[in-house]
This record gives structure tokens, C-alpha cells and sequence, in this order.
């Protein structure tokens, strides 16, 4: 069945879709186009009608759209344009103001012969920023190669000045930096026309080729054999060429050397100068001959260094046995594409040395009247530093963590001297009030300093899980109550210069994320803000419920629905517009060198996204900054945990019920005993594991093990605990420790009738779980 729509269902259709669309007449003028181009472009189809893009849009590079404007009507065929060939096609921006990167496809449509032409306009903005970032960060790591490469690397323009020189450029010709930039490379060389043949074909054939060997004069006038090879590739659509020179008069000697004793091998071993000697003997790299089918005639000492193995044990083999499994095919094919006389080869395998590892060994191989001339380079190394690179990325961002727990450090100490001064006060004067028998206030005072000493527990914990590099699970969560939590860590870290205001939100909804990455980007937020006001200021933490409409969800690029959006406000510097676009790339900052890695707002951009999330910026120069961080709404609500219970309701010990306590903190095993000796049970005590021991070795009942995890003398808790399970196999088992859980017990699990409990602990909390674990 065929449906048919009235016109007006139509140009509601068009408005509906999240893409331009244009009508364009024969004569390409405008018919109309829909509500999402009107929004883009800022004009309204009433004044678009009758127009030609050329009209509406002056001064844009649409030569190649109104030509597939044109074939499209004439004969019939499709255009696509994309933004990567065809940049700032049309001036359209998105709903935040911002330029909007856009596809553009061209068909015609109605009968032959076509009379209209349809433009539909694709927003490729997000994929287009993801793109660039990806690229920069590829720059980055291919900048640290190139400066740390071995050979010479220079990028030169398209009229053949060189652009840049890496470090190595530098040490083998023997110029400074600004005497190769803006220069033309020919000047180096002795044959000058070599290089101009080699550059003609480079953009003639765009492809790398085989390099070409140079003689080069160094500054100082030396001589010097250079392996040149060039490549073209362009960027923003600009070309540029990157030539690779490679010193090889090393090996252009060696080679020589071996020509000339190519006519009778032992004339050449009797012959052989001095010179031609030394450098067989002390060259870095491989040198050897071969016959046609691989079997090596001579190698030199270089072999023995490189690989360990005698020459004794490869003359007269092939290299197959020391070949690695992956790469005889390779090896195979190398040596049969020498075949044929002048005819060479570079590749790269792995050879097994006498320890049983594999070296990494770049070849370069010749046919010369039938016998295989060969030099090998080790570039192990080379590739264990491309490893490194890879690396240093995450490394990175564990020293971005850790750079916020020594921002906290200053704040931390501050705070745990006024926790001290609170429990110490308290219990000199708890003391002071027993002794003269006044014990109206004594209530007040054990309150008091078990107040201090809950505070300086979860100041302790909270430093832990910044400093853990585990990722957490997820939990329902209450920002507001977050928040209100961290004051006064947040407080610290800001300082007396800066005036801090935290607003919660009525009702706020509850959202599912990681506490302690949400704590940890709040706290980097902070830290930015600060260091936005060098001068003191005003900072302002808020939470509320956002609803996030089609419109906005559009501009924001997230989906429309239900957030919790806490927002950093500060009356810092500011950013510009430039600074605010590239805020989220990884490694950006605008920190002087050593006070920040460029990674803080994208982990927070990271973990934004992961959770559902979004993260965006307003920020006026010279006024202040805001960053909204968009967290989804969740149904659950947040678990929280109950008030403990009174001591005197904690469960009694059964009858001869016996444990042993092990900690090396006597004050520690003092409170303990004393706690279990209240409820009944028996108590023994020792104070390293060698102690603990002798107890578990003995006849003496243990019904339960509570032990530190931390322990002097060689063996830790976990140890004495696997000893006790061997000795007595029912025996129960409770860690104490002041660390976190998951980075105390490598296996990240606990064994059956085991558990863990964190200092500090209420003694309430301690006997619970005593019983718990002795009811199992």
C-alpha cells in the first residue's frame, strides 16, 4: 500500500531530522530547507528563497559543491563531500556558537531530466574533535620517536625547505638548528642533483622509495655517507616530505672492503690491508659473506658480541637454527629475492643468542658475482624504547594522582595536628578529672576524643583511595552528602586566600558512580580553580537536579534525560575560547613546566563519559571559570551505613573460647585483650610472628587468629596466617590493618572463614565481628 503525504507532512518530516536538508531548483536556488539548517546557518528559508548558495554565503570555497550541484541535475549523478577535503565548506555553527564540522551529500531527485537537487548536511563535529585528538596524541608520541631516533629525521615544505630537524640532524652534520630550518636540503650534499632527482620522483610518486646513498659534507668539511630516503604526506591539506638520513659510511667502507675481496677469498684473507682489518674486527655491526644459498663463508668479531655465539659455530651453517620460529619464512624469501647479481634487500628478523634471548637485527644484504654481502645492525634497543613510550602514558596518569595527594599533603598535616591536639587534650584532662575524683565531665571528654580519632580515620581513608590504583566499583551515591564530606579536606587544600561556599541541592537524586573518582575529580577541580586565583578568591561548589531537554542534550553532545550536575565556579583568570576548546585533550596544559601533567580534566572527561556522563566548560577571561560535571540519575538509593552499636549489647564469648592476638603495637594488643578479656574470651598476646608461632605450634586452644598484616621480622600476617591454616585447618582468621584492603592482599579475595577488619575500629565493631566469624 502506497502512502502519501500532504505537503505540510513533508516539511514536518524535514524539520524532524537531526540533519541539514536543502531543496535547490534547476537554476541551484534555494526552494527552502529545514528547521535544523535555519538553526545552523542563522537564516530563515524565507529569506534563503530564490537564492543561490553563492548568494547567501560570499566569500565561501563552494566552486566544488555547486559543481555536484551541477552534475547531479545534468547527469544525474551523487556527491560526497567531506569536511576532511572540502574545509569551512559552509559557514554553519551549532547551538553553543561553536563552528560546526559538517558532511555534505549531493543528489538529484524527481524525473528525468532532473529538475531539483537535494543537499543533505551531516554533523561530524564530535567524531571530527575525537579524530584530532587521537592525531595530536599520535604526534606526540611520534615527536618523542623522532627526537630520540638514531638517524637523522627532517620535515621539509613543499618548495624544499626544511621545516624541522631532529637531535640527531644536528650531531651528524655538525650545523645548528636555525642554519638546516628555512634552508634548502641540497646544500649539504656533494652531488646536489642526486637529491633534486630523488625529490622530483617523491612528488611525482608519493610513495616512500628505496633509499639512495649521498656523499654529505659535514660544517667542519668532513666527508660523510648518508642512506637518503623520503616520503611525502600532507597535513591540513598542506605537503610536506620527510627525509630520513641514515650515516652509513661505516657501512659504505665495510662494503667496499668486502668488494674488494670478493675475487679469491683466501688471496683477500693473505691480502687484506691493515685498514680493511680494523674495520672488519672493530665494527659495531655485523659484517658477513654468504654464499647464494645463506651458508655464511666469514663473519666478523661483531657477531661473537652481539649474539655470544663463537664464529666457529656459524661458519660454514646457514642461519636457521638461530633464526627466530616466526621468521624463517621471511629469512626464506630475503635470501631468494637475491638471487639475481647487484640485487639487494632490507628487512629485519630476530636471532637467538647463547643466553637463549633474541636480538633484534636490522639487515641489509647485496648480490655481488654471486655472493651475499651482508651488514646487520642490533636495534633491540631501539624497539625497547618504542615499548617505553607506550608506557609512559599510563605512568602518566598515575602521577597525575599522586601529584593530588601532595597537593593534599600541606592540608592533611595541618588537619591531623588539630585531631591530635583534640585526643591528647581530652585524655590529659580525662586523667586530670579522675584523679581528683570529678567525673561530671569525663563523658564529655571520651566523646571528644573519640570524635578527633573518627575524623582522623576517615582522613586516612580518604587519602588511601586517592592514592590506590585499582579502579573501584560503582555505587548508588549521594552527591550531596559527598560533597558535604570533603568540605573540609577541600577547605585545607585551598587555603585561607580562598573564600569557599558549597550549595546543595533540595531533593537531589540520587546517581550511580565511582565515590571515589567522583571525590577525587571534585578535588582536582578545586585544584585547578586555585591555582586560577594566585591571588585569593572565591570559590563556589554546587549541586542540583538538571532535566536535559532534546536542544540542549544537542548542544552539550549527550543524551536527553534526568542529571545531577555539580558545578565549580571560581572568580580565577579565566580561559579564552582557544584554551576552552582544547581543555579535555590529553597531555594540555597551560601550567608552567613541572606543576601539572595535562591530564587532570581529561581523566575527569574520561570519567564523565564511562559513567554516563558529560563535562563542559564556561569560562569568561579575566572573570572566572565554570566546569559543570553532568553525572545520569539512578533509582536506587545511596546504602548508608548504620550508627554502631552500644558495647555493653556486644555478644559474650562461649565457654574456654580462646584467642591470639598477634601486633607489634603493644598498645594495640593491650586495648584487644582487654576487649576480649570484657566479653569473656581468653586472651594471648604476641608481638611478631616467630612469637605467634611457637603459640600456634603448641597444644594450647585457639579457637581464633587476629592478627596485623604488617608484622617485624621477615613474616607478615598473611604468611603467619597461611602457617596457622596448615598447623590447624578449622582455625578462624581476622586481618587488622591501617592500609587499604585490595592493596594489602594481592589476591584481591580472602579465603573462607577468614575476614578483615581496617583500623581504627570501634570495640563494639571488633567484638561483632569476633562472633561472627566464631558462629560459622
Amino acid at each position: 500500500m502506497t502512502i502519501r503525504l500532504e505537503i505540510e507532512e513533508l516539511v514536518a518530516a524535514f524539520d524532524a531530522l537531526d540533519s541539514g536538508v536543502v531543496v535547490l531548483d534547476r537554476d541551484q536556488r534555494v526552494i527552502g530547507w529545514n528547521h535544523w539548517f535555519t538553526s545552523a546557518s542563522g537564516i530563515s528559508p524565507a529569506q534563503a528563497a530564490g537564492k543561490s548558495l553563492t548568494e547567501l554565503f560570499p566569500g565561501r570555497p563552494l566552486g566544488r559543491l555547486t559543481m555536484s550541484v551541477a552534475e547531479a541535475l545534468s547527469l544525474g549523478s551523487s556527491a560526497f563531500l567531506t569536511y576532511l577535503l572540502n574545509r569551512d565548506l559552509l559557514p554553519l555553527r551549532t547551538r553553543a556558537g561553536l563552528p560546526l564540522i559538517h558532511n555534505v551529500s549531493v543528489r538529484p531527485f524527481g524525473q528525468r531530466p532532473y529538475s531539483y537537487c537535494l543537499l543533505q548536511v551531516s554533523d561530524v563535529t564530535g567524531s571530527a574533535h575525537r579524530d584530532r585528538v587521537l592525531r595530536e596524541r599520535q604526534n606526540a608520541r611520534y615527536d618523542a620517536v623522532v627526537e630520540s631516533a638514531s638517524d637523522a629525521i627532517l620535515t621539509l615544505d613543499a618548495n624544499g625547505l626544511v621545516q624541522f630537524a631532529n637531535s640527531s640532524s644536528l650531531r651528524e652534520t655538525g650545523f645548528e638548528r636555525n642554519e638546516l630550518v628555512g634552508r634548502a636540503l641540497g646544500h649539504l650534499f656533494e652531488e646536489p642533483q642526486q637529491w633534486d632527482e630523488l625529490w622530483d620522483k617523491v612528488l611525482s610518486e608519493g610513495r616512500s622509495l628505496r633509499p639512495i646513498e649521498i656523499v654529505a659534507r659535514r660544517k667542519d668539511g668532513s666527508r660523510i655517507f648518508l642512506g637518503v630516503s623520503a616520503s611525502r604526506w600532507t597535513s591540513d591539506g598542506r605537503m610536506f616530505v620527510t627525509a630520513i638520513l641514515r650515516d652509513i659510511t661505516e657501512r659504505h667502507t665495510a662494503e667496499e672492503a668486502l668488494r674488494e675481496l670478493n675475487a679469491s677469498l683466501e688471496q683477500r684473507v693473505e691480502e687484506r690491508t691493515q685498514e680493511r682489518d680494523r674495520i672488519w674486527q672493530v665494527s659495531r655491526d655485523m659484517l658477513g659473506v654468504a654464499m647464494s644459498d645463506g651458508t655464511w663463508i666469514s663473519v666478523n668479531p661483531a657477531w661473537t658480541k652481539v649474539l655470544g655465539w663463537q664464529i666457529d659455530e656459524i661458519r660454514g651453517k646457514t642461519s636457521e637454527w638461530l633464526e627466530h620460529p616466526n621468521d624463517r619464512r621471511k629469512m626464506r624469501d630475503a635470501v631468494a629475492s637475491l638471487a639475481l647479481p647487484e640485487q639487494n634487500a632490507e628487512f629485519e628478523s630476530s636471532f637467538r643468542t647463547r643466553d637463549g634471548d633474541y636480538r633484534d637485527l636490522a639487515w641489509t644484504a647485496v648480490n655481488v658475482d654471486g655472493l651475499l654481502y651482508c651488514v646487520a645492525r642490533d636495534v633491540t634497543e631501539q624497539h625497547r624504547q618504542q615499548e617505553a613510550l607506550d608506557k609512559a602514558e599510563d605512568a602518566l596518569r598515575q602521577a597525575q594522582k599522586m601529584e593530588a595527594v601532595g597537593q593534599l599533603t600541606g592540608g592533611l598535616a595541618h588537619d591531623f595536628n588539630n585531631l591530635l591536639t583534640g585526643i591528647s587534650g581530652a585524655l590529659e584532662l580525662l586523667q586530670i578529672r579522675i584523679s581528683q575524683g570529678r567525673y561530671k565531665d569525663v563523658e564529655r571528654y571520651i566523646s571528644t576524643a573519640q570524635g578527633a580519632a573518627s575524623r582522623a580515620a576517615a582522613l586516612t581513608h580518604r587519602l588511601l583511595a586517592f592514592s590506590r590504583r585499582q579502579t573501584l566499583d560503582p555505587k548508588a551515591t549521594d552527591v550531596n552528602r559527598l560533597i558535604a564530606g570533603m568540605k573540609d579536606l577541600i577547605n585545607n587544600t585551598l587555603g585561607p586566600e580562598i573564600e569557599m561556599k558549597m550549595t546543595t541541592g533540595a531533593m537531589l537524586w540520587t546517581t550511580l558512580v565511582d565515590p571515589n573518582q567522583l571525590e577525587n575529580a571534585l578535588l582536582n577541580l578545586c585544584i585547578n580553580a586555585r591555582d586560577a586565583m594566585p591571588d585569593g578568591g572565591k570559590l563556589k561548589i554546587e549541586a542540583a537536579n538538571r532535566m536535559v531537554d532534546s536542544v540542549d542534550a544537542f548542544s552539550f553532545e549527550m543524551r536527553p534525560g534526568d542529571y545531577v550536575c555539580l558545578s565549580v565556579t571560581d572568580t580565577g583568570t579565566g580561559m579564552s575560547d582557544e584554551v576552552v576548546e582544547r581543555a579535555f585533550d590529553p597531555f594540555y596544559t597551560t601550567k608552567p613546566l613541572g606543576q601539572g601533567t595535562g591530564l587532570g580534566l581529561s581523566m575527569i572527561y574520561g570519567f564523565a563519559k564511562q559513567s554516563g556522563g558529560q563535562v563542559r566548560i564556561s569560562s569568561v577571561l579575566g572573570r572566572g571559570t565554570t566546569v559543570h560535571l553532568f553525572l545520569p540519575r539512578h533509582s536506587e538509593q545511596e546504602e548508608t551505613t548504620t550508627g554502631s552499636a552500644d558495647f555493653s549489647t556486644a555478644p559474650r564469648a562461649g565457654a574456654g573460647e580462646t584467642v591470639l592476638i598477634v601486633d607489634d603495637e603493644s598498645s594495640v594488643r593491650m586495648l584487644v585483650a582487654e576487649v576480649l578479656a570484657e566479653l569473656g574470651y581468653t586472651a594471648i598476646e604476641a608481638a611478631d610472628g616467630s612469637s605467634a608461632l611457637q603459640v600456634l605450634r603448641s597444644d594450647t586452644r585457639i579457637d581464633l587468629l587476629v592478627t596485623d598484616v604488617g608484622l617485624p621480622g621477615g613474616m607478615n600476617g598473611r604468611q603467619l596466617a597461611d602457617f596457622g591454616r596448615t598447623a590447624r585447618p578449622a582455625l578462624k582468621i581476622l586481618f587488622i590493618t591501617g592500609y587499604a584492603e585490595k592493596v594489602v592482599m594481592d589476591a584481591g579475595a580472602l579465603d573462607k572463614e577468614m575476614a578483615i577488619l581496617t583500623k581504627p575500629f570501634a570495640m563494639d565493631g571488633l567484638a561483632a565481628r569476633i562472633r561472627e566469624l566464631l558462629r560459622q
